[in-house]
């Protein structure tokens, strides 16, 4: 599954929806679900906010369903980020004035199995996330 839309803020919502419809084929539980859709919207909230400035340009995610794991890609073409160590600490934030905790990387890396930060100043992110869904019995399975 592919989508792209404006980095608007109202469009993070949509990107959590989107994607929270696409992973319920695996039929993760609640907690798992849950546990994307915080992680998309990070990832796309820092896009808007960190790669773009606010102003409206493209977001692209691509999901990918291999087995009972998903594959979260979410990419902007903006800003980049200069030091990915330094942005992957807690509580680090490039926009201090805008009061925000600084807390986008450590939510991805807490809900999510695994993520990967691909970036070079000047042309883009991209966040590469990945889950692996708990397989569940079937109730009628001996």
């Amino acid at each position: 599954m592919k989508i792209e839309f404006l980095s608007k803020s109202q469009n993070e919502s949509f990107a959590r929806v989107v994607v929270a419809s696409f992973v319920s084929q695996l039929d993760p539980t609640i907690e798992e679900l849950a546990d994307i859709k915080t992680a998309v919207s990070e990832a796309v909230t820092n896009a808007i906010i960190h790669g773009y400035d606010n102003s409206n340009e493209k977001i692209v995610i691509e999901c990918k369903i291999n087995g009972n794991n998903i594959e979260i890609i979410i990419e902007d073409f903006g800003n980049g980020i200069e030091d990915i160590e330094l942005a992957r600490q807690p509580l680090y934030t490039s926009k201090p004035e805008l009061e925000r905790s600084g807390m986008g990387f450590t939510v991805m890396e807490t809900f999510m199995d695994e993520v990967f930060i691909k970036s070079e100043k000047n042309k883009g992110t991209k966040i590469e996330m990945r889950k692996r869904i708990r397989i569940r019995a079937k109730e009628n399975e001996e």
